[in-house]
């Protein structure tokens, strides 16, 4: 099935009314959730033959941008979702089945969420904060903090890792919700309210042997996990971003058309404002071609060897980049209008902000790239 027959213009026109009443009372999308969930839409990754669209991480990743152009908030939600289907999907394309269950999973109905980043820890997935203890079985008791857990009230697995300190491994598996998975409730935001990315507590939450699925050393690593993360992470989270830039030339567009001087002339007939809407446009050109070529890459299984990190650093960095510049670029072609409160631009312009805090941080991408060709700092 296409995006367009998934993901029509009708439903795109419902949650973009409903994005409003999210925002507002903070609370999640739950609607938006279960029209997604009767479309299927949560199965986008898994093969045909076993109840899903069948689709490939390049289309995905087109359907989340054109998600997020109506509800980005609603798209960010289900991306993290989304996350775990991809790698488990990079994974067994490359030969490597440890994610096999993800899939059977998510074709049964369970719905993914992402327990990776922590408080204070900017090692991302380097080291970790949060301790796995293993037992006798074989099982991994995990405590500690896990922030911007998206889809908190929906999520029936979480996927997780920690340290064991007797061995000095990062241990990933996944929880099931319930017995020592808490969430917190404290998703109270500037922007991507309808998220509702709660801070979960991990207080002896026990991981079965089974579901126990990769120990490696702390530190870079090239285990083909990782990889699978970041790739299906930054590439997905930048589609959203590459949706509200999207969204926010469309809403230029439509402004200039329909704006008019106090002497009766049209917008579409201002040197500066032409200049600008173009200058947005031309930027999502640009980030339109970046973000079909990454993702298809990574569908084509193409060896960038050590050039795929700043490939897919790049692509975040300018998504969130892209779309914070054309938002603004939105807010100078409403005018004075587009500073109350209600309208789309303003839950926009407060949404996109969530962009500065998803890994990579541009710090961290500038410092990715760099590396690449220069080499690590010194020490």
């Amino acid at each position: 099935m296409s995006i367009e027959s998934i993901l029509t213009d009708q439903l795109l026109e419902r949650f973009r009314e409903r994005a409003a009443w999210y925002d507002s009372e903070n609370s999640f999308a739950v609607q938006d959730f279960d029209e997604l969930v009767s479309l299927g839409y949560l199965k986008a990754l898994i093969p045909e033959d076993k109840g899903g669209l069948g689709w490939s991480v390049e289309q995905l990743s087109l359907a989340q941008r054109r998600l997020a152009t109506a509800a980005p908030a609603t798209a960010l939600a289900v991306n993290m979702h989304h996350v775990w289907a991809s790698v488990a999907k990079v994974l067994q394309a490359r030969g490597d089945s440890r994610l096999q269950m993800v899939t059977d999973w998510i074709a049964q109905g369970e719905v993914m969420a992402f327990g990776i980043s922590e408080p204070g820890n900017d090692s991302v997935l380097f080291d970790s904060k949060t301790s796995a203890a293993t037992g006798p079985d074989g099982s991994v008791t995990f405590n500690g903090v896990k922030i911007f857990t998206s889809l908190s009230p929906a999520f029936t697995r979480l996927g997780v890792f920690g340290k064991d300190e007797s061995t000095g491994e990062l241990v990933h598996a996944f929880v099931s919700k319930g017995d020592g998975v808490e969430s917190m409730g404290d998703w109270n935001t500037l922007g991507m309210r309808a998220s509702q990315s709660h801070t979960t507590k991990l207080v002896n939450a026990v991981s079965p042997a089974q579901w126990v699925h990769s120990r490696l050393p702390a530190g870079p690593n090239p285990d083909l996990l990782i990889f699978g993360i970041f790739a299906s992470f930054l590439t997905l989270t930048a589609s959203v971003y590459v949706g509200i830039a999207d969204r926010a030339v469309s809403l230029g567009q439509a402004t200039l058309n329909k704006r008019k001087h106090h002497d009766g002339t049209s917008y579409s007939q201002d040197i500066r404002a032409r200049g600008l809407l173009s200058q947005a446009a031309m930027k999502l050109i640009s980030l339109d071609a970046l973000q079909r070529s990454v993702a298809k890459d990574i569908d084509d299984l193409v060896d960038h060897q050590d050039a795929w990190f700043p490939k897919l650093v790049t692509l975040r960095t300018l998504a969130g980049e892209t779309a914070r510049e054309n938002v603004q670029v939105l807010g100078q072609l409403l005018g004075g209008g587009g500073y109350f409160r209600g309208s789309e631009f303003e839950r926009l312009y407060r949404d996109v902000q969530a962009s500065w805090y998803h890994p990579s941080n541009a710090a961290s991408a500038e410092n990715t790239v760099a590396s690449w060709l220069v080499g690590p700092l010194e020490g």
